[in-house]
């Protein structure tokens, strides 16, 4: 069985300071709800099910400390449009379900932060789409006209505009849309954390093992402990095949980021841009870029196939140059500006672009394959989850449920190995120019 692992190279998480300690489960232990995995999805089911019914005792159990997995790795966006190929689907209902569901996600998590004071940088900046070439601009062309079809309020800039904003005239053109947020996804997770109803449990660093059918409920076993309980939500996103559910529909991505020091007054004054902003590419195999409140730039690019699930530490020299070069082409005149963490995120997606939502077995619930906008669907589909469980049916439960599908069959892993790497290879190479 694989396990998460923790590498200490996550920027997010390593700036963290005073992080707060929920100790590893010792002994025997019986719940109501078992909820396996911290992230977006784990965390956001915890609160609504806490809340739902009082009187239950919940665990929120994760195998490291909540804000180190995938999600206090991402790039820091919370999208509320459809993404990619959710926004290229004909059915104009259908995107705008998903857009008041990702909506519903951004104010469930922006109460929390108000509520608790939970300091993580979030802000309403909005998120630019980038053009670099006559590539990019044909997908930034495509983009446009989407977002005009489904009415939904942008703003087209030119290179010149742009250079304001991200300090460089790298870019040919880009699509501003206004309804993105940014944030530092480990600390707010630190902050979900720390901030739990009293009766939901949270405990770290005990990965769940085994899981087993009891006649009533289940029991789960960890290396310190065996967990009693009625219903079990898997939150666990490409680790759900390895406690036994979607076997051979996942397909676990890694994709890689790194992080600069602060730039300095100087370099500030050289960089000439604005603070604060992101950047996803036109172009899918494009590059994602930030500007953090901090002055800390971020570059992401770089997909591999990641069976193994975890930071093959061996991998990263090459993945620091290439984003190396990546900062060079866009900001020469900051080359003396140090690259200080890099770090791979993994994330679940399907062969056939669906995510799946709800009841995996009888009292065993879960959703994933999130496609890489796993803020945003993780924290909404883990309070349809809870609602689900506990007999709500809200419209919004039954728009989770109309926009999820079923992940298809994946090829044997044999080919996987072989055909995926291959065609993101070829994916890299048509998209050169853009990155």
């Amino acid at each position: 069985m694989i396990l998460p692992e923790y590498d200490g190279r996550c920027g997010w998480y390593e700036l963290l300071e005073n992080v707060s300690a929920f100790p590893a489960l010792e002994g025997d232990a019986r719940f109501d709800t078992v909820i396996v995995g911290g992230g977006f999805v784990g965390t956001a089911a915890a609160r609504r099910l806490a809340q739902n019914c009082p009187d239950e005792r919940v665990l929120l159990i994760d195998a490291l400390k909540l804000g180190q997995g995938a999600s206090g790795r991402n790039s820091g966006f919370v999208i509320d449009q459809p993404h990619k190929r959710d926004l290229e689907r004909a059915d104009d209902p259908f995107k705008r379900k998903i857009v008041r569901l990702n909506r519903i996600a951004m104010e469930h998590l922006e109460q929390q932060i108000a509520d608790f004071g939970i300091d993580c940088q979030w802000s309403h900046a909005g998120k630019y789409q980038g053009a670099v070439g006559p590539r990019g601009l044909k997908f930034l062309a495509h983009y446009e006209q989407l977002l005009r079809n489904f009415g939904e309020s942008y703003e087209r800039l030119s290179g010149a505009e742009l250079r304001a904003v991200l300090g460089t005239d790298y870019y040919s053109a880009a699509i501003f849309t206004p309804g993105g947020v940014l944030m530092q996804p480990a600390a707010l997770m630190r902050g979900l954390a720390d901030s739990m109803p009293a009766n939901v449990r949270v405990v770290e660093n005990t990965p769940v093992q085994e899981i087993r059918r009891q006649t009533q409920g289940f029991t789960l076993k960890t290396p310190t402990s065996t967990l009693s309980c009625r219903r079990i939500v898997l939150a666990t996103s490409i680790f759900t095949a390895e406690l036994g559910f979607k076997k051979d529909r996942i397909l676990p991505v890694m994709t890689f980021a790194s992080m600069t020091r602060p730039l300095t007054d100087a370099e500030m004054a050289c960089f000439g841009g604005q603070l604060d902003w992101g950047l996803t590419p036109a172009d899918h195999a494009g590059t994602t870029m930030r500007m953090t409140q901090d002055r800390r730039l971020i570059i992401r690019n770089s997909y591999r196939y990641a069976p193994e699930y975890n930071t093959p530490a061996a991998i990263l020299p090459k993945i620091r140059a290439r984003h190396r070069e990546g900062l060079d082409q866009r900001y020469p005149a900051l080359k003396e500006v140090e690259i200080v963490y890099t770090w791979g995120g993994a994330t679940s997606l399907s062969a056939n672009f669906e995510t799946y939502f709800g009841q995996l077995d009888e009292g065993i619930y879960s959703s994933g394959c999130d496609q890489s906008v796993g803020a945003a669907r993780g924290t909404v589909s883990g309070l349809m989850l809870a609602d689900m469980m506990c007999g709500k049916n809200t419209e919004a439960l039954r728009d989770m449920q109309e926009v999820s599908g079923n992940p298809s069959c994946l090829p044997p892993k044999l080919l996987l190995r072989v055909g995926v790497p291959l065609r993101m290879a070829l994916a890299r190479f048509a998209s050169r120019s853009e990155l």
